[in-house]
């Protein structure tokens, strides 16, 4: 049997109409991972549907009410393979309601396509997209320069753009000298798949050939164990059966665990009895691993969304407050002391106090602009004092990457990303059973 290859996770972002669905459907049609008969059923459903031309898009949209409104709402999952990789594609929608997508989505994404139509250069989500990205960990990108059928494959257009995009990437850090810029047409198939006749001046590689020049991050499992739950359930003659992602660490079947906050914000503890993955049960699960898993000593009541796993030998950390570096990307006004919007951190949804703006940074290099600001705006990064109104799980940059990092939203849209620096541990009073 043939070795498997390794995995990656894609996530591809972009601004609404820039041809991300229709250039992922297109990869997948043009490599072989979906079949002529399945293509066919869906330009008919375009046609029929009085969308001619997006039968690409649909094979992301799978979903009747998104075919209907011609929009992607859902993450959807799909799969290609490259030479190399397994790639399973999540796809980011572009629509400013669902960037709460977006960022459940990129936190778990090894390596980013960054779509951006060559007539409209950088928009608005396209910086959004870009500071997401970055803050939330996806460390290895490409940029796809969309469309070039609409400005008739122009290498002048492209490398306008180019140098746009460029300048973006570098104020949020990404090195641009090892990110590739790729001309291409979703629609068309130019360079998506199969080497472009139009952009004869383009030297370097297709879109296909450029993932395989991503890398596998190495697994964080030297790190404790934490596993964020996700949802929980009663499974009859199984019973407590939580779910959720391994960030980091290893969990093994029949580990002593404790998941904290809890019920009562003092931690719960039990045993992991046995761990499940697409249906199959599993002796350990490593990061990456999304598992079901059977529970001991823990009841259905003890355990919710957003609460951490972890071995009692490292219990998660559950803040009581934590100093945390911000960026502000979309705020109607300014953000002062006092502002209490929801903080998405991993599972967790909690609202959470800004009790304190220590500095004002410059985004790019991170030097203090400001000691103790009154208040910070869009474009702003800062250093807050943050308290939440719960006890939460967050752990420290420097410790636990995976956990560290958070969007903050306000009716609707994202305000503000960032990642915590620093805590003040709540000391768990543990009842023994």
């Amino acid at each position: 049997m043939a070795k498997e290859k390794e995995h990656l996770n894609l996530v591809v972002v972009g601004h609404i109409d820039h041809g991300k669905s229709t250039t992922v459907g297109r990869l997948m049609f043009d490599s072989g991972a979906i079949p002529e008969n399945q293509m066919r059923k869906l330009k008919d459903l375009a046609t029929e549907h009085g969308k001619g031309g997006w039968e690409f898009a649909y094979v992301m949209d799978n979903l009747k009410e998104e075919r209907e409104r011609g929009i992607t709402i859902d993450l959807a999952h799909k799969k290609f393979q490259t030479p190399k990789y397994d790639f399973t594609v999540i796809d980011a929608p572009g629509h400013r309601d669902f960037v709460k997508n977006m960022i459940t989505g990129a936190s778990q994404a090894d390596c980013g396509c960054l779509v951006v139509a060559v007539a409209d250069g950088v928009m608005a989500q396209t910086k959004e997209h870009v500071f997401l990205s970055r803050t939330l960990g996806v460390n290895q990108l490409m940029v796809i320069i969309n469309k070039m059928d609409t400005v008739k494959y122009d290498e002048a257009k492209f490398n306008a753009v180019k140098a746009q995009v460029e300048a973006l990437l570098k104020t949020v850090g990404y090195k641009t000298e090892e990110i590739q810029f790729i001309p291409t047409s979703g629609l068309h198939g130019d360079n998506v798949v199969k080497k472009s006749e139009n952009t004869s001046w383009y030297k370097g590689p297709t879109m296909m050939e450029a993932f395989d020049n991503f890398t596998v991050p190495e697994k964080p499992t030297q790190l404790p164990l934490r596993l964020p739950v996700q949802d929980v359930y009663n499974i009859t003659g199984i019973g407590v059966v939580p779910v959720g992602r391994v960030e980091t660490g290893i969990m093994k079947a029949k580990d002593k665990i404790i998941a904290v906050p809890g019920r009562e914000g003092n931690g719960v503890t039990g045993e992991c009895k046995t761990i499940e993955m697409h249906h199959e049960l599993m002796p350990q699960a490593e990061p990456g691993d999304n598992i079901g898993f059977s529970v001991g000593g823990i009841g259905k009541k003890d355990l919710a969304r957003g609460d951490v796993i972890g071995h009692p030998s490292s219990v998660p950390k559950v803040a009581t407050e934590f100093t945390a570096q911000i960026v502000i990307l979309n705020h109607p006004s300014v953000v002062t002391v006092g502002y209490t919007p929801v903080f998405h951190i991993h599972t967790a949804q909690v609202a959470c106090t800004i009790t304190e703006i220590q500095k004002k940074l410059n985004p790019a290099t991170g030097e203090t602009l400001a000691e103790n600001p009154d208040f910070i705006k869009n474009g702003d990064a800062a250093i807050v004092k943050i308290r939440p109104t719960v006890p939460l799980v967050i752990e420290r940059q420097k410790e636990i990457p995976q956990l560290s990092r958070f969007a903050i939203r306000d009716s609707g849209t994202t305000v503000a990303a960032g990642m915590c620096i620093d805590l003040v541990e709540k000391v768990l009073t543990q009842k023994k059973k």
